[in-house]
């Protein structure tokens, strides 16, 4: 199966999947098969959480979405390896609930991506260190990965201070991942560093950490000035 045949099914196969946990699934869905592994969600709000928004609940929302996506990383994983062949170790999502968009995030350790040279990508690493400094702390090490003219996806690691460290082991690690997705995400999106450096105007950021190993992806959804 060729590639734009592997992310028009896994595409069709996630908008059922999410259809019969959230009773809608997205509007559209666009899946990127190559390391890290993005696809991305637009139109994705339930009529239950359109309402939780109109009352001002964002952070219900994105709290009880936390606990739904966690359920379903194992088929998340699954449909990937039957399409693609490819073993998924972790899986980072993230939300913008005013734009009803969406990202989800594959990243494979066996099949890592090509570090590879892309203009501007030194001065977004400084932005990103930048950031991270002013929200948490330099991060040890940052890479990232041009996948294409719309997706830019950052990979930190090293990036937890220790009352963060304290706070997931005491069993706060879903709380302290919307708080930071609301405090880093705004950061991150209003910074005008980016579509400067990237000759793109940035429609969307998402953030997610994955705690227990220290580290955390940041994609970006671009569109390209020329």
């Amino acid at each position: 199966m060729e590639i734009r045949e592997q992310q028009t099914k896994l595409a069709n196969n996630f908008g059922k999947l999410l259809r019969d946990k959230f009773s809608k699934g997205p509007q559209a869905i666009h899946v990127t098969i190559c390391p890290p592994y993005v696809i991305y969600l637009s139109g994705f709000v339930s009529a239950t959480e359109q309402v939780l928004l109109e009352q001002e609940q964002d952070i219900t929302v994105k709290t009880t979405r936390e606990y739904v996506m966690k359920s379903l990383e194992p088929e998340i994983r699954g449909q990937i390896k039957a399409i693609t062949d490819l073993d998924i170790q972790q899986i980072y999502y993230d939300w913008n609930l005013a734009n009803q968009t969406g990202v989800i995030v594959g990243v494979s350790y066996e099949t890592p991506a090509p570090s590879e040279a892309y203009r501007g990508k030194e001065e977004v690493h400084k932005e990103i260190i930048r950031i991270s400094e002013e929200a948490e702390k330099v991060p040890d090490h940052v890479e990232s990965y041009r996948l294409s003219n719309r997706s830019l996806v950052v990979i930190r690691e090293g990036i937890l201070v220790p009352i963060e460290k304290q706070l997931v082991a005491l069993g706060f690690d879903e709380k302290l991942r919307v708080a930071k997705r609301q405090l880093e995400g705004e950061m991150l999106l209003n910074s005008t560093q980016f579509s400067r450096i990237l000759d793109a105007t940035v429609q969307d950021v998402f953030v997610d950490w994955d705690f227990a190993r220290d580290n955390s992806v940041i994609s970006f959804v671009l569109k390209p000035n020329n």
